[in-house]
């Protein structure tokens, strides 16, 4: 059976979580750094249960 990258995924096996930044959120976290972005946690890509590619 061929198979193909999945198209979800582009073949990477997890989506990356996205990220948003807004400078009202910045609070210090005690190493004098700001931060200031909230992100998503990566997750296995669900079309292709985290294989990277799909059936042909």
């Amino acid at each position: 059976m061929a198979e193909k990258p999945c198209p979800t995924c582009k073949g990477k096996k997890i989506l990356v979580g996205n990220c948003e930044c807004n400078a009202e959120w910045r609070s210090a976290d005690g190493e004098n750094t700001a931060d200031d972005c909230i992100c998503e946690p990566d997750q296995k890509c669900p079309d292709c249960n985290g294989t990277g590619v799909v059936p042909e």
